[in-house]
């Protein structure tokens, strides 16, 4: 099993960029595709991007291609989502998971607890 907890979540204007880390523990990153999704108010669950074992493939959603980047970094055991030109309809709880290489969340058996990301006008 692995634990996952996001960090790095916060206010910013439109226009700016976070980053968000996923810190694991528990067993090693690199048994594990990892996966960023976020979720809106009355909203349900959206993938934003994900990223193979290794970092060999990446893969993200339309509506963030060109502006998120996802990472890892499996010495650390963490995964990152860098967000730039971050827009209102950004706002979301974003959680990182650990599966396998999917876009749904049902390929994916952990999750953290999430971090708020508010984007203001």
């Amino acid at each position: 099993q692995v634990q996952l907890v996001e960090s790095g979540g916060g206010l910013v204007q439109a226009g700016g960029s976070l980053r968000l880390s996923c810190a694991a523990s528990g067993r090693a990153l690199s048994s594990y595709a990892m996966a960023w999704f976020r979720q809106a108010p009355g909203k349900e669950r959206e993938f934003v991007a994900r990223i193979s074992r290794y970092g060999t493939f990446t893969n993200a959603a339309d509506s963030v291609k060109g502006r998120f980047t996802i990472s890892r970094d499996n010495a650390k055991n963490t995964a990152f989502l860098q967000m730039d030109s971050l827009k209102p309809e950004d706002t979301a709880v974003y959680y990182c998971a650990a599966g396998t290489y999917s876009n749904d969340p049902t390929g994916y058996d952990y999750w953290g607890q999430g971090t708020q990301v508010t984007v203001s006008s």
